[in-house]
């Protein structure tokens, strides 16, 4: 069971202010917890109903909560199960020229987008995602859940992204719609190079738009929609530049 104090300490952890302050991040549901638990990440608490914990080893230490607690303590309309609090990893920086593809992300700033960046990169085995400051935070609740469990299998930086482009030694792919097909630059090779998508609304910014080597563009085939999810036009490019 859980006190009515404790209860109350860890709602306070839905404020991402709270969470940043201790590194840690909040995982919620079944699915999440089990991506949580495979990944061996350090777990600092665990709330979850008594079905929950029948089902997944019996855990010695958690806390018992009813339905109505566990709304309580979630971001989520309907919270499912299981609530975790778990410890951010600490890792040191990347080098890029040893990953296939690098996404760099421009002041993304939809939670949505962001996490389904993150699971698009995960399944295209894009380990690495480079994101200036002003992009959405990875461990903002809403990405967590919208990853789909990649926050644990992917490398997540916040950089100056315009210096971290124009010193990255790559070539750079960025979206535009001011740029050329894809398939004109396909003929090379296009290991060990970064992908830059753009802000939702704006695309990308001057600053980080200076680096960009290669400015490629999806053609717009129906020839009626005004542009592309940022997530759906990262994802098709993923594809085409992993082949």
């Amino acid at each position: 069971m859980i006190s009515k104090n404790k209860l109350k300490e860890l709602a306070s952890y839905r404020q991402q202010k709270r969470c940043d302050e201790e590194a840690v991040f909040v995982v919620e549901g079944p699915k999440m917890a089990a991506e949580a638990m495979a990944a061996g990440v350090p777990i600092r608490v665990v709330c979850a109903t008594s079905e929950w914990n029948a089902d997944n080893g019996m855990w010695e230490e958690y806390y018992e909560v009813s339905q109505a607690e566990l709304e309580r303590l979630s971001n989520m309309r309907s919270p499912n199960q299981v609530w975790m609090l778990v410890e951010r990893q600490h890792h040191q920086p990347l080098p890029t020229t040893h990953q296939p593809l690098t996404l760099a992300l421009d002041k993304i700033q939809d939670p949505g987008n962001m996490g389904t960046l993150m699971r698009t990169a995960d399944w295209f085995g894009v380990r690495h995602i480079v994101c200036s400051p002003d992009t959405v935070s990875c461990y903002n609740p809403k990405v967590v859940q919208a990853s789909m469990g990649a926050i644990f299998r992917t490398r997540v930086e916040y950089v100056d992204l315009p210096q971290w482009l124009s010193s990255c030694g790559m070539p750079v792919f960025g979206a535009s719609l001011q740029g050329e097909p894809l398939a004109k630059h396909l003929t090379q090779n296009t290991q060990h190079s970064v992908l830059l998508i753009g802000n939702e609304s704006r695309g990308i910014s001057p600053e980080a738009m200076a680096s960009v080597t290669h400015p490629v563009l999806i053609p717009n085939i129906g020839g009626t929609a005004e542009s592309l999810n940022a997530a759906v036009a990262a994802g098709i490019l993923m594809h085409a530049l992993t082949k």
